[in-house]
Formats: C-alpha cells, structure tokens, sequence
C-alpha cells in the first residue's frame, strides 16, 4: 500500500477537524520528529509548545464546537476538563479528552520550566528531555488519528510511523514514475531517497532499476553495499521490496536533507 501524502493525511481528519489547525498539528509533529532524528535536542524540548497549541485548541474546538485559533492552552484545556461540570462536552469520547489534556498540560508544563525564560543558567535542553516531549507529542497524534480518522483504520498505525518521511522536494512523478530531480546525486544517495520518499512498502528492484536514473550495474553494487553488514541502511523485505531501516532514515536527514531541500 503506498505511503499517505500530508495532504491526503489532512484529508482523513477534515472535517471535523479545521484545516488550519490539522495542518498546524502535522507540521509541528513532524518538526519535532525530525529535529530529534538530527539530535537537535534543544529545539525539539522547546517547540513542543507549538505543537501543544495547535492540539489544545482543536479539541477545545471538538468539544466545545467553538472554533478559537487564538484561545490559550490553560483556556483550552480547561474547558475540556471542566471540574465542576459547567460545560456541554461533544468530544467523541470524554475519556480520551481527558487523558489528552492530562498529556498536553505536562508538554507544555515541562517546556515551560525548561525554556529560556525560566531556565538556569547552567542548565542545557538534552536528549532525555526531548525524548519526553517527541514520546508525547506522538501519543497524542495517534490518539487524535484513533478519534478523528474518517478513512481505512488499518493504516492509522503505519501512518504515524511514516509520518517524519513527508515532503520530499527533490522526488518528483511523471506518469506514474518516480524520479530525482538533482544531477548531484550519487547512485547510492538516489537509491536512498528514492527508498525514503517510498516509505515503509519500499520498493522492488525492478522500480528501482527504473526510477535511478544510474546504470544497472551501479545500482546493484549500491544496494549491495547499503544491505551490507557494514551498513545495514536498507533491508529487503518478504516481499522483495527493500525499504530503509533506522540507521539508513538516519542518515538521510542527516547527510542528504539538503540536496532534498527538507
């Protein structure tokens, strides 16, 4: 099955999610997914504020049927929570708004007292603290996708797997056939992006041959050499297909992200 497009993901959530904030709440988690990929661990602690906005304000949104793109978290949150039972809630389920609320306050809570206005001095955002954040921030996706995804449910899980692997400039189709658009590109680096751009189906070796615009020979030597023991940035799959593991997505955003203009 091929890997969802962002703009086919919003599809799945609007309605009754707002556009805006659906594509505020995707590009701030892939923001995240991707600076704590780089080990850019600062950014990711401190952006997850971001990231808590845009979900405050859509499940404020889905439960109070109040569309407010300005409201505050603490506002947001504590509409939903509602402790003396003034509100009406229309949240699908008042359970999940709960617990997502409960998640949100602490994101936002822990990059509050680890930003720069209330740091020490001495102190430095590290990965621990990222980590909690991204683990979080992707918790709180899925349970959004879980609640809100209007298409085939089976793929929500393989959706936020994939979802870091959006957005790639430098791929480009025609007809049906997928293609590098940089004459700078080594054998192995177009395999490599082509690989990532196709997500976890990957892709056969046959598509490959066709795609990589290198000779046949090089291109073998390239897959040989990326499956190797030495590397093992791609694997083959099952089905024949060979897709990325970890450390090959690794080294895409770490050594190509600016050939693909990410």
């Amino acid at each position: 099955m091929p890997r969802l497009s962002k703009s086919e993901l919003i599809c799945e959530l609007v309605p009754p999610l707002d556009v805006q904030l659906a594509e505020q709440l995707v590009d701030e988690y892939i923001s995240l997914e991707r600076r704590y990929v780089l080990s850019d661990f600062e950014p990711a602690t401190l952006d997850g504020g971001q990231f808590t906005e845009a979900a405050s304000r859509i499940i404020y949104h889905q439960d109070s049927g109040n569309l407010n793109k300005r409201r505050g978290v603490d506002k947001c949150l504590s509409y939903i929570e509602d402790p003396q039972s003034r509100n009406a809630h229309h949240f699908p389920e008042r359970k999940s708004s709960l617990h997502l609320c409960r998640v949100l306050r602490s994101i936002y809570k822990f990059r509050s007292d680890r930003g720069a206005v209330h740091i020490d001095p001495e102190y430095t955002a590290n990965q621990l603290d990222a980590k909690l954040v991204v683990d979080n921030a992707r918790w709180v996706l899925s349970e959004m996708l879980r609640v809100f995804w209007t298409g085939d449910r089976s793929v929500v899980a393989r959706t936020i797997r994939e979802i870091i692997e959006y957005d790639v400039p430098i791929v480009a189709e025609y007809e049906g056939r997928l293609l590098v658009q940089s004459t700078t590109c080594t054998t192995e680096e177009e395999v490599m992006i082509l690989l990532y751009h196709a997500g976890e189906a990957g892709l056969s070796r046959s598509q490959l041959g066709t795609y990589v615009a290198k000779d046949a020979s090089g291109i073998t030597r390239a897959i040989k050499s990326l499956v190797s023991t030495s590397k093992r940035q791609v694997i083959q799959l099952q089905n024949g297909n060979y897709r990325l593991t970890d450390l090959g997505i690794v080294r895409v955003l770490n050594d190509l992200s600016e050939k693909m203009g990410l």
